[in-house]
């Protein structure tokens, strides 16, 4: 009876634990119409800026320990707007990023490490044309709290430069720079 006993407290105590642990990931779900993703890259003196409008991802969060969160993102290419048809066109040909052949961008995140409070070097695998990188990315949680309707929010922004050539986009060194500035503004809604 006492191992019995002992037996079914401990079972009792394992699923307490894990149930506890369950409950401390949220995930939560980019929210596009609430959010951006953004460039700029230099066009011999000046910088163009530019957007992606589609896009779609995932952030897992740890709120007790966000080292152990995650994410994962996709963009797609063929919505990059530069607000210039002619100039959009020519970015979705194969002299750049050849959306035909390569329709998405992706990023899933390796680790998260904090810098400050709130803050956060997010590493991944940035894949862009078929050639992925590792790149960091500086993340700043900007908090969570209650939505419109019940729904439970969290706010990021993330930032980083990547170099064209990194991953393929060689064309036109004299007219554009090599760095390209990215700027991501995140409002995502947890899933339940």
């Amino acid at each position: 009876m006492k191992s019995l006993t002992r037996t079914l407290l401990l079972a009792t105590c394992t699923l307490g634990l894990l149930t506890s642990v369950r409950g401390a990931v949220e995930t939560y779900a980019i929210d596009p119409v609430h959010s951006s993703v953004g460039f700029t890259i230099r066009h011999f003196f000046t910088n163009v800026p530019g957007v992606f409008t589609r896009f779609s991802g995932a952030i897992t969060v740890d709120r007790e320990h966000l080292q152990n969160s995650s994410v994962t993102a996709t963009i797609e290419v063929p919505s990059v707007d530069t607000r210039t048809q002619k100039r959009d066109e020519h970015l979705r040909s194969p002299d750049f990023f050849d959306a035909a052949k390569f329709p998405t961008i992706t990023f899933k995140s390796t680790s998260w490490t904090q810098t400050a409070e709130g803050a956060f070097d997010v590493a991944g695998d940035l894949t862009i044309k078929g050639v992925t990188k590792p790149v960091v990315l500086k993340v700043k949680l900007l908090g969570f709290g209650p939505g419109m309707q019940g729904a439970v929010l969290s706010g990021w922004e993330a930032s980083t430069t990547l170099n064209r050539n990194d991953f393929g986009i060689t064309t036109f060194p004299k007219v554009l720079g090599d760095d390209v500035a990215v700027a991501i503004s995140v409002e995502a809604d947890q899933q339940k």
